[in-house]
């Protein structure tokens, strides 16, 4: 298929018209796009004999090999899906036919077979990746709109900075948001090679090592290999994941976090319906009406319902309508969910960082001072990760922390 080289798998497969991709571990359920960043699984495939790879986070070269998995014969179509329709009330195998041992191994021997997440490779060529040692002033985690701005003013105090992104391109959620965009991201980043920063796309955190070394390290999984970053002090700013709200049938295809569907339509130009059911959480108002209002911009027509007002979704292998709890049905080939996003304080937490449940701010949040310092003394936290912000007041905190965190660590 067509793409443009560098791009997600998963937007060129969106922009191809390929919909289904895998299957549910257990029952066989269709399973697709949701977040477009790599946190929901939900587009797991298998990339050039290498099972269980986030589509999102492929980049398209030639020669690419993508398959689904989890299916037979295809992800498309599944005979193995009929297990959903035959035990549409919950399966628990470990029951399944206990009259008789015989039976029961039986039982138990074809729910392995059917359940799993894909096959090993195929080959097994594999070598030891690279491994360096980085040593920086200041090391910010996450490149959306307050890591950035972190790591510029870090830069500008004279601090030397490393910023890493999991994502393929810096920009984080103003690649999502019609109101800012890619000029926005763009702008960003320059602003960071610009003051001086380093700045590293598609590198994830894997975990934090508070042992190893004075201070500890972070392992970092880049593009070239594998990094071990020391840093005197470290400024979380790994922002927010797009989640899921509440109502019946919510993981049928189709069924796509706002998110996603902003950045199909503002990072990669694609619109991802025709007909889109905006279903909102009151504390995205303002970036639920701005999606919308893009994306009848851009040709869809555009339908924007409460959360609470959702009783469920119909549809199969990809939604058809949204069921309202006064019986009223509203027909769309794609629902756009718009809820607060949930603080990624996975790492912080691994880091030692206290953090409080604040579900109006997307839940488990980061507890940080005026300064952006949390409960540890070398770690600042700043944008959404310490609860949802916005990209404008999460950018003006990022600036203000990096500033303080570059002065720490260049006193």
């Amino acid at each position: 298929m067509r793409a443009f080289e560098g791009e997600s798998v998963a937007a060129a497969l969106f922009a191809s018209g390929t919909r289904v991709l895998a299957r549910s571990l257990k029952y066989h359920r269709p399973r697709t796009f949701f977040c477009m960043s790599g946190h929901c699984s939900g587009c797991l495939v298998r990339a050039d004999g290498v099972p269980n790879l986030r589509a999102c986070q492929i980049p398209c070269r030639p020669g690419l090999e993508i398959q689904g998995q989890n299916a037979y014969p295809s992800p498309d179509f599944d005979i193995l899906g009929a297990v959903d329709f035959f035990f549409a009330g919950g399966m628990d195998h470990h029951t399944l036919m206990t009259g008789s041992r015989l039976l029961n191994k039986v039982a138990n021997k074809v729910v392995r077979q059917l359940s799993g997440l894909g096959t090993l490779p195929g080959h097994d060529d594999a070598v030891a990746p690279e491994v360096r040692s980085i040593e920086v002033d200041v090391c910010v985690i996450g490149a959306g709109p307050a890591g950035l701005a972190a790591a510029a003013a870090a830069a500008r105090a004279g601090a030397h900075v490393l910023c890493l992104d999991e994502q393929l391109r810096a920009g984080g959620s103003l690649l999502t948001d019609p109101r800012h965009g890619v000029a926005a991201a763009d702008a960003a980043v320059r602003d960071v090679h610009d003051a001086g920063a380093g700045l590293i796309a598609g590198a994830c955190a894997i975990a934090f090592y508070p042992e190893d070394a004075a201070g500890g390290v972070l392992a970092v999984a880049a593009p070239d290999g594998l990094l071990r970053v020391r840093a005197r002090r470290w400024v979380w700013a790994s922002g927010g994941y797009p989640v899921n709200l509440l109502f019946g049938d919510n993981d049928r295809p189709g069924v796509m976090a706002a998110r996603g569907v902003g950045r199909l339509l503002v990072q990669h130009r694609v619109l991802a319906g025709g007909r889109i059911c905006v279903v909102e959480d009151p504390g995205v108002a303002a970036y639920a009406g701005a999606l919308a209002a893009a994306l009848h911009a851009a040709g869809a027509e555009v339908e924007r319902v409460a959360a609470d007002a959702v009783e469920r979704v119909r549809g199969r292998s990809w939604v058809k309508a949204v069921q309202l709890r006064t019986g009223k049905k509203i027909d769309c080939d794609l629902v756009a969910v718009a809820a607060v996003p949930s603080p990624a304080s996975e790492g912080p937490r691994q880091h030692g960082c206290a953090v409080t449940l604040d579900p109006p701010r997307g839940g488990f949040r980061v507890v940080v001072d005026d300064d952006g310092h949390t409960t540890v003394a070398d770690v600042l936290a700043c944008g959404d990760v310490t609860g949802h912000l916005g990209p404008d007041a999460a950018a003006a905190m990022g600036a203000r922390v990096g500033a303080v965190a570059a002065a720490e660590a260049c006193p």
